[in-house]
């Protein structure tokens, strides 16, 4: 890769000194974490053993030989737990260990005592069980089971708050935690294979059920502060708080309330952990996970990003319009927004800033396009998968209803960038900076396993054959390439997505535990009621509440979490409004996406932000301001069902020009560029009237709508000769 992409150079005359072409490499290499250990030697070949293990494991079951369900889940979600804590450290390193850190270490081998005697016991209450008892003595599942495992576990998790140690070591209180997940997980799995399954949620649910659940329970939320940070875990908390507090609570807040027993048996069945959020995680993402663990162990990352650089580069402004393209091709293949600026941003955004862009805007724009990465069909990174688990409709359906929504949000960021270009004057990369499209496209046969799994889904294969088939097809298409799959290779990517994996399974566990409180508590039901009493006043009203409540739920959470949380409590409101079920999970789903742009906690742009080195804050109002038409999206297809291919064709025609004319008339207006020519007040105001006119879809309205854009083009016009009368 060409040195252009470390530049630092803001100044927008400035150019670029002949080079070789820009090709982009190491886009598919894996991000390191602050707080991920590095291991060398022997303990590096064990964890990638494991992570093996763990991505080969699910392969096996889904497509070979399944497992009970449950049993299943619960393996899927300690395997995570058992990765995370070997490989993500509680908090940062050192490399002189302290006299305190020695003394934790003491204190970590005292906790392994009662973690190792409860995971013991989930052996002998096996064998109790499967001997022919009907239950297991209480003294068992409290004095010799449950109590060492919280008390090991609240040592663990504070130990691991405390212990520092080198960046290629492992600490004893990570060690703690891991045992403490096998002791609960191991306990489900002896009683949901049992006839006390049947008890969970009643008065006769086994205790040790609810200390197996509290533990666990800890045990995730400690994982997903780890590799996601505090905003869900506290969000989760505060969930949790009301299961308690709800009694207490005035107005439509409050509940009869719910025992610790009761909520806490029910809590980590398919009612909350093991439901929805965790059924999706265990087979569609697992799987996309490991597809896109294939296609970058292949470089199809790398070849993506050269692409969009050749097709898009020597426009004005060419390395923000690469972004937008390379962005939505890689957000086909990443489930995280943050994770799509990480992947590309490293190198647009230099680029970006290079040409003339801003350290804020070079930042706002990849943040604005990798988050749009999350809306584009076929994958949308797991969304999509949790939108079908949840509501029934198919995955095809979904995903064919996602394509005008995408493309609309596309062309929104790419007017945006395009406006800014022409009016700061920008000028796009030389011809000899670029790769050759003509040698890129004689490896387009990279986008097979893509098209194959899009054409495999479409024949009516289920989502695990056609991602599998995909998977393989990955693999053999890389052998077509230079960066060939050998066994190694194929070891590596398994590797790879077993590490992958880690986030998002935690995240979708840790969304299970508030999922669990909504169904459990009834607050979901709460809310629907508040909706539709707004509903009675206006119905737009109701709409903008949805809207806010989608986007602070989803703040600072990763989407597939942030969507699953929003559906669970807004959805369920807007169904009973009478909006279709489709509209109304598309609605929510958009602005639990666009919340990773949206001030005050926008994790996209202020992972932009570490990259480009600009104000963060800075930058996420500059990201939302340029994702401005995905806030307007989402009402769009609500006013219009056409936009969702809901429609005939002619009218989904009508919708799709009218609409793609409104968003371009809102960049105008919301840039002030018009014409090639800079606006005033008056045709901004203008401008973006039309925009809202032509975007809500009727007869009427797109009418007036071009007759308000042909007056402000008058306008606009008579403005260009008045600045170019003293010229003449």
């Amino acid at each position: 890769m060409t040195q252009q992409t470390h530049s630092h150079a803001d100044d927008p005359h400035a150019t670029l000194a002949p080079t070789a072409p820009v090709m982009a490499e190491g886009v598919d290499d894996e991000p390191v974490e602050g707080n991920r250990r590095l291991y060398q030697g022997w303990r590096m070949h064990g964890m990638a053993v494991l992570a093996i293990l763990y991505s080969a494991f699910h392969l096996y079951v889904l497509n070979i030989s399944p497992m009970e369900t449950w049993s299943y889940r619960i393996v899927h979600v300690c395997g995570a737990l058992i990765l995370g804590y070997l490989l993500f450290s509680g908090r940062g390193f050192t490399e002189v260990p302290s006299t305190l850190q020695r003394w934790m270490n003491v204190a970590a081998v005292g906790a392994l005592l009662p973690a190792g005697y409860a995971l013991w016991q989930t052996v002998s209450m096996y064998l109790l069980l499967k001997g022919g008892a009907m239950r297991v003595p209480v003294e068992i599942e409290t004095l010799h089971y449950g109590w060492p495992l919280l008390a090991a576990t609240g040592v663990g998790i504070v130990l691991s708050w405390l212990h520092r140690q080198q960046r290629s070591g492992f600490n004893l209180p990570d060690l703690v935690l891991i045992v403490c997940s096998l002791a609960s997980a191991g306990y489900f799995l002896v009683i949901f294979n049992s006839p006390l399954r049947m008890s969970t949620g009643t008065p006769f649910a086994p205790i040790g059920m609810s200390f197996a659940a509290v533990a666990g329970t800890a045990l995730i939320m400690e994982m997903t502060r780890r590799v996601a940070g505090l905003a869900l875990v506290v969000i989760a908390l505060l969930f949790v708080a009301y299961v308690f507090a709800g009694p207490h609570l005035p107005s439509f807040l409050g509940y009869p309330g719910l025992s610790i027993q009761r909520f806490f048996s029910q809590v980590y069945t398919d009612i909350g952990v093991l439901g929805p959020t965790t059924a999706v995680s265990s087979t569609y993402i697992i799987l996309f996970i490991i597809f896109a663990a294939f296609l970058q162990a292949s470089k199809v990352g790398d070849y993506f990003v050269n692409f969009a650089f050749a097709c898009a580069g020597r426009s004005r402004g060419g390395p923000a319009k690469v972004s937008i393209f390379a962005s939505g091709l890689m957000g086909m293949i990443n489930g995280t927004s943050a994770g799509n600026v990480v992947s590309t941003g490293s190198l647009t955004i230099p680029l970006m800033k290079k040409v003339g862009y801003s350290k804020k805007t070079a930042g706002a724009v990849e943040a604005a396009a990798s988050t749009g990465g999350q809306i584009m069909p076929p994958i949308m990174g797991a969304g999509a998968f949790i939108m079908a688990e949840i509501t029934g409709i198919p995955y095809t359906e979904i995903a064919i209803a996602a394509v005008i929504p995408a493309i609309l949000y596309f062309a929104s960021v790419y007017f945006m960038v395009d406006l800014e270009a022409a009016k700061t004057g920008m000028r796009g990369m030389r011809k000899d900076e670029l790769p050759q499209l003509k040698a890129l496209l004689r490896q387009v046969y990279l986008f097979v396993p893509i098209l194959i799994l899009v054409v495999a889904l479409f024949l009516g294969y289920s989502v695990i054959r056609a991602g599998t088939l995909a998977t393989v097809a990955a693999a053999v298409v890389s052998w077509l390439s230079p960066n060939k799959m050998g066994l190694r290779g194929m070891l590596k990517a398994l590797e790879l997505a077993g590490i992958m994996s880690i986030q998002i399974i935690v995240v979708c566990a840790c969304a299970g535990v508030i999922v669990g409180v909504i169904a459990l508590t009834g607050v979901g039901a709460r809310f629907s009621s508040m909706l539709l009493g707004l509903a009675d006043a206006s119905q737009l009203l109701a709409l903008v509440f949805a809207m806010l409540i989608s986007i602070v739920l989803g703040m600072g959470m990763p989407t597939t979490a942030a969507y699953a949380v929003a559906a669970s409590v807004v959805a369920p409101g807007l169904i009973q409004l009478g909006i279709d079920p489709l509209t109304a999970h598309f609605f929510v789903f958009y602005f639990a996406v666009v919340s990773a742009i949206t001030p005050p906690v926008a994790l996209a742009s202020f992972a932009a932000a570490g990259i480009s080195g600009a104000n963060p804050m800075q930058t996420s109002v500059a990201s939302f301001k340029i994702g401005l038409a995905a806030f307007i999206v989402p009402f769009m297809f609500f006013y219009n069902s056409a936009l969702l291919m809901n429609d005939s064709i002619p009218a989904i025609i009508q919708a799709l020009i009218t609409a793609s004319a409104g968003v371009y008339l809102l960049s105008a207006g919301v840039q002030g560029w018009f014409m090639n020519l800079r606006t005033n007040w008056l045709v901004r105001g203008l401008l973006i009237v039309a925009a809202f006119l032509m975007i809500e879809g009727g007869g009427l309205t797109d009418l007036v709508g071009i007759a308000t854009a042909v007056l402000a083009a008058g306008l606009q016009k008579k403005l260009g000769a008045r600045q170019l009368a003293p010229a003449a």
